[in-house]
């Protein structure tokens, strides 16, 4: 088992990376926060890392915290999730976003991620309640009313088909007063100053 790994950064694509140390290129799958904040070629980066056996491959995993690592092999351990699927969920939210997500029991937020269904959603809630550290997670907010769910809803909707990621409009969606006008047109105005775009 490779448990972590440093060396040169060689190569960066799309979702994965290769780090060269001792004269090998390792080649490491890692969720998008992870690429955003590695740096340049040619500097030295150290991940926390997961290695996956199959028939066909041993596949690396990389990661910038332990505290990711954990939740990637928690979430590896639900019936019908493998790496690639969790990688995904690490790349579309934070490790808090999705703590959070299954504490209240959010399948909605959940199945905004690409690949997570209906179905998918209600198996992580039910296969992963009881498994996740739940300890120093921010207050759960109280439920708003329906029409103001709806309402959100449809601007989370929004907000990713404008190129924000489902993280990125949940967090502002959040961050979103309290006394909010309950208009979808309002919300958006008040959602993209979050981002500093209006």
């Amino acid at each position: 088992m490779i448990a972590s790994l440093r060396g040169i950064l060689r190569t960066i694509g799309t979702d994965h990376l290769v780090v060269e140390t001792g004269g090998v290129g390792f080649l490491v799958y890692v969720p998008r926060p992870v690429l955003e904040k590695l740096g340049s070629i040619g500097d030295e980066v150290y991940l926390q890392t997961f290695m996956v056996v199959r028939e066909d491959a041993l596949l690396l995993y990389g990661f910038a915290t332990l505290e990711q690592r954990s939740l990637f092999e928690t979430v590896l351990s639900v019936s019908g999730v493998g790496p690639r699927l969790a990688l995904g969920m690490l790349s579309a939210a934070t490790p808090d976003e999705l703590r959070i997500a299954v504490a209240q029991k959010d399948t909605t937020r959940l199945s905004r991620i690409p690949g997570i269904g209906k179905k998918t959603a209600e198996r992580l809630v039910l296969e992963l309640t009881g498994k996740l550290d739940l300890k120093g997670l921010p207050a759960a907010q109280p439920e708003a009313p329906p029409a103001v769910l709806a309402v959100n809803n449809e601007l989370a909707d929004l907000l990713v088909s404008l190129g924000y990621s489902s993280a990125e409009a949940g967090a502002a969606i959040a961050a979103l007063p309290s006394d909010a006008p309950g208009d979808l047109e309002e919300r958006l105005r008040l959602a993209l100053r979050y981002f500093g775009s209006a």
